[in-house]
């Protein structure tokens, strides 16, 4: 057997952990784009409470989401993902078994509470090889737009079919399935590995949120996500001004999804392949902004509004996929695992104030308004845009170093080498990271020059 084959253990791992990812993520993308116009008819629901119950979600998330990291870490993967899927349980039920907009947001930030995410990065870490360690991170991604492309279209069937309430039981359903996957399907990790590439690191975070490139990450992902909650506040009733019945909204959603995945796919490969991530990057914030332009002057034309929403869904999943791979190359060597963390931190800090500010405008101003807000915090994105630096194409790697070799000059001696840029020692953990360039060094390259210096040593 190849070496880079996954084994039977990190096939399981990587499936298992993607199933439990998606059916947790199919639950709460379900609610987007039904909840402003089914949620409306709750009892004391307002436009206001309505964002505010979309957007709790963002604020529970990103205030557990690296505490929960850090005790996963104390007190086992398992432990917390079933502990976290189990709060989430409850805040669906919690949703379910009311009729007012107040259970509902209680419940919503109940869900939140169960941020599981970086227990689940470092449970993968734990059970894949190095050199599979990627492999297992694409399949995780991969679910991830699926099953973001296939709940805003699942969302407006089954809530038209059973009803809200009956759409609440029924995430509450598939985390119970994502449990029953967790005990019975993802292996158990026999050792702790200690990987900055995927876990965060308390003593990181200082350096994380003050690194300059960044910050304008962070930003970006933050204003994406205030898009993308604005923007399901405001148009599911904008589609029903323009002849679009509530249950015939998943038909818009699935042709403009299919569409938009079509056309970003092959933009994004271009953008990697042929190192253009800055330029598709501007491009993309040139073409939200554009699109709130065309949402604003809609004035209930079929065509703009549509044509606005084909246009936000290529921006958003282009931007979605790029921006966790240039957190990855703009990250220093050792620090991936904690930027990705605050990464995901500044996601959720976009929901909640794209759904509590798009609420309240939506509420006191009007969806005007709302496409108004937007274009301010596009114009500003936009901006910011031009400031990011180019990133370094560049690849983070992991080795794990025998006692023996950790003694031996290994940074000077690999830096000397085309491809390498940067090698950081943790003698105490028997890690080193290494930053490369892909296209000129590999994994199995580095593995030869290591043993080539152990047996020279």
């Amino acid at each position: 057997m190849s070496d880079h084959k996954m084994t039977p253990v990190e096939l399981y791992a990587s499936w298992g952990l993607g199933i439990v990812f998606a059916l947790r993520m199919l639950g709460m993308f379900m609610v987007l784009p039904i909840l402003t116009t089914y949620g409306i008819e709750l009892k004391g629901a307002t436009e206001t409470l309505t964002g505010i119950a979309i957007g709790i979600y963002g604020i529970s998330q990103a205030i557990f989401q690296i505490p929960i990291g850090f005790l996963s870490d104390r007190f086992g993967r398992k432990p917390l993902i079933i502990s976290g899927l189990c709060l989430f349980i409850i805040g669906s039920v919690v949703a379910a078994l009311t009729q007012s907009i107040w259970g509902v947001i209680l419940g919503r930030a109940l869900q939140g509470t169960g941020a599981i995410a970086a227990a689940v990065m470092a449970l993968l870490s734990d059970l894949t090889r190095e050199q599979n360690y990627t492999k297992a991170m694409t399949f995780i991604g991969i679910s991830f737009g699926l099953t973001f492309s296939i709940a805003i279209v699942l969302g407006p069937v089954i809530t038209h079919m059973f009803g809200l309430q009956e759409l609440f039981w029924i995430i509450a359903f598939l985390a119970v399935l994502a449990i029953l996957v967790t005990l019975f399907i993802v292996p158990s990790a026999s050792t702790h590995v200690l990987n900055r590439e995927s876990e965060l690191i308390k003593s990181d975070l200082r350096h994380v949120i003050t690194d300059g490139n960044l910050i304008k990450l962070n930003l970006s992902v933050l204003c994406l996500h205030i898009l993308l909650i604005s923007s399901f506040i405001t148009i599911p009733t904008q589609l029903i001004q323009i002849g679009f019945l509530a249950h015939e909204h998943w038909k818009v959603y699935l042709c403009t999804m299919l569409i938009a995945l079509a056309i970003a796919t092959p933009l994004l490969i271009y953008a990697e392949i042929k190192r253009q991530m800055k330029n598709i990057f501007i491009s993309c914030v040139g073409l939200m902004l554009g699109t709130e332009i065309l949402f604003l002057a809609t004035n209930n034309s079929m065509w703009i509004l549509l044509t606005g929403l084909e246009l936000f869904l290529i921006g958003f999943n282009l931007m979605e996929a790029m921006l966790p791979s240039l957190v990855s190359k703009a990250s220093n060597v050792g620090y991936k695992g904690t930027a990705m963390g605050v990464y995901t931190t500044s996601q959720c800090i976009g929901v909640a104030i794209g759904g509590g500010a798009s609420g309240w405008i939506l509420g006191h101003i009007g969806p005007h308004g709302v496409f108004a807000f937007n274009i301010s915090i596009t114009l500003a994105w936009f901006w910011m845009s031009f400031r990011l630096h180019e990133p370094m194409y560049l690849s983070s790697l992991r080795f794990t170093l025998k006692s023996a070799t950790i003694n031996s000059p290994l940074a000077a001696y690999l830096k000397k080498k085309e491809g390498i840029f940067d090698v950081l020692i943790f003698p105490e953990e028997h890690s080193m990271y290494i930053k490369v360039d892909p296209k000129v060094i590999g994994r199995s390259e580095i593995e030869k020059l290591l043993s080539s210096k152990i047996c020279r040593d």
